[in-house]
């Protein structure tokens, strides 16, 4: 049986192409600590490194009818085991952004949640406030502050002078002020103007 460790890089090559499983033994362990060395050195990872190796050779051995490579045997292994760790860095930063995607949008989800259960539960205290208010005041208060009408139409409304409606909404808002807090207060204003 002939020594392939003495063979040339070009030899090995057309023996591995014609099938020979002894030439690509040969070449493999003739690469595989350079190549081993070189990719880890791009990836400071041993898996990936390994990983890196085995995907070269696999393909080496599956493609090797229709590989062009040439009398330079080595330069092909290095720019596979290169391309395999550029596709493998790209592979990782489209993987990392979409990660980065799906955590914003949770978090967003998560706030946007978060606030509409504050929202909601604040609308209920102050709902609640109101509906404790007597019952006259909270009559003039939710025309002016619900329906929008003024105060002059809540007096013809409710048979009533546009001034007593004036203090009556006055009453109603220092009641509400006091019970909700001026945080829930300034809420329950501007849910009112929208």
């Amino acid at each position: 049986m002939a020594d392939y460790s003495t063979y040339s890089d070009a030899d090995l090559t057309e023996l591995l192409r014609a099938g020979d499983r002894v030439a690509f033994t040969e070449i493999y362990n003739r690469y595989k600590l350079i190549l081993h060395n070189h990719a880890w050195n791009k990836t400071r990872n041993d898996v990936e490194a390994q990983d890196a190796i085995q995907e070269v050779f696999s393909n080496l051995w599956t493609k090797r009818d229709m590989l062009q490579i040439g009398s330079n045997l080595s330069g092909y292994l290095y720019t596979s085991v290169r391309n395999h760790i550029l596709n493998l860095f790209a592979k990782k930063q489209v993987q990392e952004k979409y990660i980065h995607s799906i955590h914003h949008f949770a978090q967003q989800k998560t706030a946007l949640t978060d606030h509409r259960v504050r929202e909601s539960m604040l609308r209920d205290a102050i709902e609640k406030e109101i509906a404790e208010l007597p019952p006259r005041m909270r009559e003039v208060f939710e025309l002016s502050r619900k329906q929008h009408l003024s105060h002059k139409e809540i007096a013809a409304i409710m048979g009533t002078t546009e001034q007593t409606v004036k203090k009556q909404v006055s009453n109603a808002l220092k009641h509400l002020r006091t019970k909700l807090g001026l945080l829930q207060y300034i809420y329950l204003l501007w849910m009112l103007k929208h």
